[in-house]
């Protein structure tokens, strides 16, 4: 017998419809309008309505049916102990460039865990290589609208992708993208580019078939494959060059200036890596489309200076601003490190009585191939910046921690680098407005 799905609610947020029903943590969801809930697609399409009728089982077994009238797609104000409302997918996949496979051993298991599940693209916009969604899993998502739907392609090559992916279903699995693209469901698209493996060529082929799943295929962003120390044993792979960074950025290029008059949107995207080893100037923002892909690393860098700019602008342009006199200094990852020291050589002209130290922080930890910010660990931060002038506050990027956690990515905490280098630590958002406010504040 098929145990019952039940989804157990952990806050009800103040002023909500749940609250105003007197739903409470530890009350379990049933069903909606009758129907039995799997997972987070069922609930957020069975919730959309205007009238619908919940049923919720108490602690004590007790069951109540509301009735509720609301407004069209109003959420109920419940969270519940297990976001996706099911087990999570792991990945059946043994992807050449895997970056988990790259990982030393001994860090927490959580890290190690590979999703490649279809709801968590929905919710949080992991990509997904669709070999491990089934037929149902399409139909639902097309049933219920959901989008957009992160696709890691890797190339439009089904034999190639077999090989890449390791997987033999893998080529088979472009066919459940365009059942989706026919659907008009919305999707982004990923490549993770592998010297000699999928670039060149096959790179330029992988672009000329993603861009028939126009305008539901909204952009398609290029990555270079993140190369760890920790590869013995794993498929060989080269990092790339100076020349073969300018050779993707002028195909990638060549395709925009194509399609952009038909379409209205460059469509296929280079990250930033590629212009920074290129030594090319970033694109202007327009070329970004909206930037949809900014947790890809695509348009981040461009962001942040135009951000930046605009609020330095006004900052200039705000008289009789008192900034105390102070020493401060900022760490991050090497790839955005000469941007950083730039921001923060403009602000020192204009404030002189402000000395900012820009530390590059190399990752000896996973090797020095890796430049992001967000992979940076506690114990390189350590041992680089001991010993450095850090004045009396240290700025760090916020994506070097998980989202809601003070825990790099080797387990030390933000609280015991702040003891170790005996320096208070500031952690700062994103946006360039941030990091002027920290910097003067």
């Amino acid at each position: 017998m098929k145990k019952e799905h039940l989804h157990i609610v952990e806050n009800v947020a103040p002023g909500s419809i749940a609250e105003e029903l007197s739903i409470e943590a530890g009350d379990a969801l049933v069903e909606i309008n009758g129907n039995k809930i799997e997972d987070i697609f069922d609930y957020q399409y069975y919730t959309q309505d205007e009238y619908i009728e919940v049923l919720i089982r108490k602690p004590s077994g007790e069951e109540w049916i509301f009735e509720i009238d609301k407004e069209y797609d109003e959420d109920l104000g419940i969270t519940f102990e297990n976001g996706l409302m099911d087990e999570y997918r792991s990945c059946h996949n043994k992807c050449i460039f895997c970056f988990i496979d790259q990982m030393p051993k001994g860090m927490r298991d959580t890290l190690y865990f590979k999703d490649d599940d279809s709801r968590l693209s929905f919710l949080q916009g992991n990509y997904v290589t669709l070999t491990n969604m089934s037929d149902e899993d399409v139909d639902r998502i097309i049933k219920y609208r959901l989008s957009p739907i992160n696709v890691s392609f890797q190339t439009t090559n089904p034999e190639l992708r077999c090989k890449m992916l390791n997987n033999r279903f893998a080529g088979q699995a472009l066919e459940k993208a365009w059942k989706l693209a026919r659907a008009g469901i919305t999707m982004n698209g990923q490549i993770v580019l592998c010297k000699g493996i999928n670039d060149g060529a096959e790179l330029e082929r992988s672009i000329r078939d993603l861009s028939a799943y126009l305008p539901n295929l909204e952009s398609v962003s290029v990555v270079p494959v993140g190369l760890s120390k920790y590869r013995e044993g794993l498929f060989p792979l080269e990092p790339f060059t100076k020349e073969d960074a300018k050779q993707v950025l002028s195909m990638i290029h060549r395709w925009q200036e194509q399609l952009y008059p038909e379409y209205g949107v460059h469509f296929i995207h280079a990250s930033d890596e590629w212009y920074i080893l290129a030594g090319e100037e970033l694109p202007e923002e327009e070329r970004y489309d909206g930037y949809l892909q900014l947790e890809n690393g695509v348009g981040m860098l461009r962001l942040l200076i135009n951000e930046f700019r605009e609020a330095f602008d006004e900052l200039k342009i705000t008289k009789g601003v008192e900034i105390a006199p102070r020493e401060l200094s900022i760490a991050t990852g090497k790839l955005a490190c000469s941007f950083i020291m730039d921001m923060a050589g403009q602000v020192m002209e204009a404030y002189p009585q402000l000395k900012i130290h820009v530390y590059p922080v190399q990752n000896d930890f996973f090797g020095e191939m890796i430049t992001v910010s967000g992979l940076l660990t506690g114990q390189d931060l350590l041992a680089q910046l001991k010993g450095q002038a850090l004045g009396e506050k240290l700025l760090l990027p916020q994506n070097v921690l998980k989202s809601g956690e003070t825990v790099f990515l080797d387990d030390m905490t933000v609280g015991e680098l702040e003891k170790a280098l005996q320096v208070p630590i500031d952690i700062v958002k994103s946006s360039g407005r941030d990091l002027i406010d920290a910097m003067i504040m």
